[in-house]
């Protein structure tokens, strides 16, 4: 049962939301990648770091606003569905059979660094996945794993990704990527009433659908597939100005950061030491995929980059956003990645029951 909202709570949630404004404004004006999510999570972490012990004690994250607003990026990838998404299908097959591939090693290899790490094996075991987060958490902790680093190398994992994969971009191209360059993902022009609506509409009615039908990563996967459908039927034509995507990007940098609540210095520093060892070996394994793909099939190396890249699959989604990547391509690949690492978990949970 969700708490009931206090004037208190209200305040303190806008003006943690106000400060991750502030801070993706300031790293948008600088030239980091991925700003608005970037500086908003710097924010959310800085203010969870010196207020969790005063105004932000006992402060619960409202994850109905996050909800909503993941609901309205999956109408934002919908939007960007033409058919020209329809030609990327035949790559599907080849992409199903690398991420059967990549799961089961990013997880033994993962695994292997954590335990090397000094985590017992039912916690390396859980903390490894890439992917599932929820999942995860709620089977490692069943398993018996010590769930506050599950959950710490998980969101860790998430971060590290969105901060990286735009920063290695810009480092490798020379040059900032995507809106660090000054490149400004939808539409310039005010967004009408009626419109709104429709996007409100869309959101609601798909994310009403996927929980309905039980659809994986329930809050984009819905509003996403109908908005898409939509679009590309004709019934619908939707333009979505920037500042709605730079909003997304803000409420969910700020609840990133937050995260960090409770996390000393010292576990900090140990769970990013072997987050990033893992990240860096996925990013590597995907690297590697994505060009033996690319060459394959002629797909964009971008394209496979970002599909298997190893965040959320909402984070992950609006990096493809602002870096003007087929985003509906990107999102579809990291369901996927999602399915076959939370059914891969579920069946190591059953031949390794009460692992340690």
């Amino acid at each position: 049962m969700l708490p009931p909202l206090t004037l208190r709570h209200v305040v303190t949630t806008l003006a943690l939301y106000a400060a991750g404004g502030a801070g993706g404004w300031l790293a948008s004006r600088s030239g980091i990648p991925m700003p608005w999510m970037t500086g908003s999570l710097g924010a959310g972490a800085l203010a969870v770091a010196f207020l969790q012990h005063g105004p932000l004690d006992g402060y619960r994250y409202p994850q109905r606003v996050r909800n909503g607003f993941i609901a309205l990026i999956g109408v934002m990838i919908g939007t960007q569905v033409s058919p020209a998404l329809l030609t990327h299908l035949e790559t599907l097959p080849w992409l199903l059979g690398a991420l059967l591939v990549f799961v089961p090693a990013a997880h033994l290899g993962n695994a292997w660094i954590f335990r090397r790490g000094g985590y017992d094996r039912t916690t390396a075991l859980y903390a490894g996945t890439p992917g599932g987060l929820m999942e995860s958490i709620a089977l490692g902790e069943a398993a018996g794993g010590d769930i506050s680093r599950i959950t710490l190398q998980h969101f860790l994992r998430v971060i590290l990704v969105v901060v990286a994969i735009p920063a290695a971009l810009s480092i490798w191209t020379g040059h900032p990527v995507g809106s660090a360059a000054g490149a400004v993902p939808g539409d310039a022009s005010p967004m009408t009433g009626l419109e709104f609506l429709k996007v409100l509409a869309c959101a609601g009615a798909g994310l009403g659908l996927a929980r309905v039908i039980r659809l994986p990563a329930a809050q984009i996967l819905g509003p996403l597939l109908l908005t898409g459908a939509l679009t590309l039927s004709g019934v619908i034509s939707v333009h979505l100005p920037f500042w709605l995507l730079a909003l997304a990007q803000v409420v969910v940098g700020t609840g990133l950061g937050l995260r960090f609540a409770g996390v000393t210095a010292a576990t900090l520093l140990r769970a990013m030491t072997l987050s990033a060892m893992s990240v860096g070996f996925m990013l590597t394994l995907g690297l590697t995929l994505s060009l033996m793909l690319a060459a394959l099939t002629g797909t964009e190396f971008l394209q496979l980059l970002l599909s298997f890249a190893p965040g959320g699959v909402t984070e992950m989604s609006l990096v493809a956003l602002s870096l003007s990547v087929n985003p509906a391509m990107v999102s579809l690949t990291h369901v996927v990645r999602i399915v076959l690492t939370v059914g891969e978990l579920i069946l190591v949970a059953k031949l390794m029951p009460g692992t340690r």
